[in-house]
């Protein structure tokens, strides 16, 4: 082949491979930053009171952080379907918010106290397509609105008037869906979230297959294009690290609820070890941004 020739052959081929690469990049996962979270410490998770999610409160001020699991549902809530509590959150100004799920049934549950501590409960009556489950509450830094998710793979967060902190929130009206978070990467078996700044979020992923992002349990990062409310938002997916898997127990692990405290700048995320280690060595881990 002349020399011209080959040229021209090696260029056109060269700007096939660049954009066969680019296609490649642009349907790939987000890049994923290892270690932006380093562990620093863990504290054992009984399996009763601290095994689906904890949140840290600001109001009143010392208060103790607050955990939830199958051992801290009243008995009042039980008895009436209500069989499952998930990752709870508290906004800034001190409205405490646990989601519930039943069974079967067409409803999900907040149940929400209020800085004086009085206690009500918000009902949710399922949109069209929403699945029932009701695993997690992120209520945003400014009260008004709150994230809530759906179990299996998705590619989209719920958005509410958080109960009790916005006003337009009545016991005794169903709690409307707000908008959507629509991601662009997608997740699957959220089981907690919440934000770290205004517009983004760290969330905890059950996830038990490698294949969204190439290792299983991912600690997500979310970066929302504005701040959550009344129309709907995107959401920037990117998988920062694996939660820790370790424990005396091989076997299936369980990645639970998150919480960050702004006043110290911890990360807290719960993972229920296999088997009967679940009773002896499940952890709450500690986090710090490195």
């Amino acid at each position: 082949m002349p020399l011209r020739a080959r040229q021209r052959c090696q260029a056109v081929l060269t700007a096939a491979l660049a954009l066969a690469a680019a296609a490649v990049l642009s349907a790939a996962p987000p890049a994923s930053a290892a270690d932006t979270w380093t562990e620093v410490g863990s504290d054992r998770a009984d399996p009763l009171t601290e095994s689906q999610g904890l949140t840290s409160v600001e109001v009143p001020a010392n208060s103790a952080n607050r955990y939830t699991g199958i051992g801290t549902i009243p008995v009042g809530v039980s008895s009436r379907g209500w069989n499952h509590v998930g990752d709870p959150d508290e906004s800034y100004d001190g409205y405490y918010v646990e989601p519930y799920q039943a069974d079967s049934g067409t409803a999900k549950m907040y149940r929400a106290q209020a800085p004086d501590g009085t206690w009500s409960e918000y009902v949710h009556t399922l949109a069209s397509g929403e699945a029932l489950n009701n695993s997690w509450a992120a209520i945003s830094p400014d009260s008004q609105y709150m994230l809530s998710g759906e179990w299996g793979t998705m590619t989209r967060f719920l958005v509410f008037p958080t109960p009790g902190a916005n006003k337009s929130t009545s016991p005794s009206a169903n709690l409307p869906l707000a908008s959507v978070v629509n991601l662009d990467h997608a997740v699957r078996d959220v089981q907690g979230c919440d934000f770290t700044g205004a517009t983004t979020l760290l969330c905890s992923s059950d996830d038990p297959d490698r294949s969204l992002f190439g290792y299983t349990k991912p600690l997500l990062q979310i970066d929302l294009s504005a701040q959550p409310g009344s129309a709907n938002v995107t959401g920037h997916v990117t998988a920062l690290r694996q939660l820790p898997l370790r424990s005396s127990c091989s076997g299936t692990f369980e990645a639970e609820g998150i919480d960050y405290d702004r006043r110290t700048g911890t990360l807290r995320v719960i993972v229920m070890s296999p088997g009967f280690c679940i009773l002896t060595d499940s952890k709450t881990y500690r986090f710090t941004k490195s």
